[in-house]
């Protein structure tokens, strides 16, 4: 059908009026609809740049620096370690740990091991589990201290910067966790402490969310992710089993921040605080006699051996033995590393290191505090005051006399012997000590 024609005009079919109709719209819709839905142009993200890759040396132990991020929006971060490929070297898993320690000792490392893994993986069971396998880890390797305390609160007297986080940011005053977030962080703590294994993150001894990017990152490779977490471990030898191979300590420290979530925690804290203000107390009272405030005042003078660490002192004699610790730690002071040695009698006491072996015999107490490795070490000398935890007693020293010789006599000439192979220093054999120490 078309339409009527009037004055001549050439008719036009009636359905060509809803075709242009709809070619009008098309030609005013399709351009709006490209203005309002522009393509999506991928974004520039911030160029990362990091220290360049270094393997170190098997004859180097690696250094373990400060915990520092470049500065990056999470976005940029994550962007950047998606980039980062996983490893394809083996990742085999770790060999099965048991802490071998004290029940003080292993109420103190579970602990530790529970608040750690509580306040970086949160109540989240496989994160956690990952997390306690990188302190045990940690602890088998020689750049890390060697104890489970030691190794979780590693820089806690720094503001940032800390190994774990939450050791030196305030997160344990900020945040309790309820009881049953308390409960289940030690039941994981408890197994890692007793054999149990995360295989997935082998012999990582690092980690870090996706959306940070640590200055370390370079040096380690990228084995496995755990939910949002990356987890790391040394390049080249370091990060390969026999690297793992240390004596670890059982002495765990008492942390006081943890106090008001660990019972472990908050007896050894109360009774370190106890002997300070029972000394405290004496000396004000002048129980110690004229004595008492030179040995814990002068004795912080450090004795000439090139360092600000070493601490020779005469004990006062009105103190008991159980306060030995208190006085070593007053005159330790705010030092992060101290060696303090105590001698019963001034005669005694020597001015000046190294000490003889008759000087290290006749000392009566030694304490050694690092508080980077999360040492804080009382011992007595047993054969001067006894002590029912034989762990507390220093090693005997054994002293040799020399006996008269008789006249002399005609000594046989040397036969020589065959001269096996040459000993050639540095070159470790089967059957060598390995020290596993720093």
């Amino acid at each position: 059908m078309t339409s009527a024609n009037h004055g001549g005009a050439a008719p036009y079919p009636l359905w060509l009026r809803p075709v242009l109709a709809v070619t009008a719209l098309l030609a005013i819709g399709v351009p709006a609809w490209v203005v309002a839905h522009p393509p999506a142009i991928p974004k520039a993200h911030k160029a990362v740049r990091l220290p360049p890759r270094h393997v170190v040396p098997a004859a180097e132990v690696p250094d373990v620096e400060p915990v520092a991020f470049v500065d990056l929006s999470a976005e940029d971060a994550k962007a950047y370690n998606d980039a980062i490929p996983f490893s394809t070297l083996p990742n085999p898993a770790a060999r099965p740990f048991r802490f071998a320690g004290g029940a003080e000792d292993r109420a103190r490392a579970l602990d530790c091991m529970a608040a750690g893994v509580l306040y970086e993986a949160g109540d989240d069971a496989e994160g956690e589990r990952a997390v306690a396998q990188v302190v045990l880890n940690r602890l088998r390797h020689p750049a890390f201290p060697k104890t489970i305390c030691g190794v979780i609160f590693e820089g806690q007297e720094r503001s940032t910067g800390c190994q774990f986080s939450f050791a030196c940011d305030h997160a344990l005053s900020r945040w309790t966790p309820t009881a049953d977030q308390w409960r289940r962080a030690r039941g994981v703590a408890d197994a890692a402490l007793s054999g149990a294994v995360y295989r997935p993150v082998g012999y990582a001894t690092h980690y870090h969310t996706d959306w940070v990017v640590p200055y370390w990152q370079t040096s380690l490779d990228k084995v496995v992710a755990v939910h949002s977490h990356l987890f790391f471990r040394w390049t080249g030898w370091w990060g390969t089993p026999p690297a793992f191979n240390r004596q670890v300590s059982s002495a765990e420290p008492v942390i006081a921040q943890l106090a008001p979530v660990s019972d472990a925690h908050k007896t050894g804290a109360a009774l370190a605080e106890a002997d300070t203000a029972l000394l405290d107390a004496a000396e004000a009272l002048g129980m110690l006699g004229d004595d008492g405030a030179a040995a814990t005042v002068a004795a912080t003078a450090p004795v000439a051996d090139g360092t600000n660490e070493t601490i020779l002192a005469t004990l006062p004699k009105g103190v008991m033995p159980d306060l030995y610790p208190a006085v070593a730690m007053k005159a330790c002071g705010e030092r992060k590393t101290c060696r303090f040695s105590g001698w019963t009698e001034a005669a005694a006491t020597p001015a000046a290191t190294p000490l003889t072996t008759e000087q290290v015999a006749a000392m009566a107490f030694s304490y050694w505090r690092d508080r980077d490795a999360g040492i804080e070490r009382p011992l007595w000398n047993c054969t001067l005051t006894k002590r029912a935890d034989r762990r507390q007693c220093m090693k005997q020293q054994v002293l040799l006399s020399a006996v008269p010789v008789a006249a002399a006599t005609a000594v046989p000439a040397a036969v020589p012997v065959a001269k096996g192979p040459e000993d050639l220093g540095g070159v470790r054999r089967k059957g060598d000590a390995v020290s596993g120490g720093r």
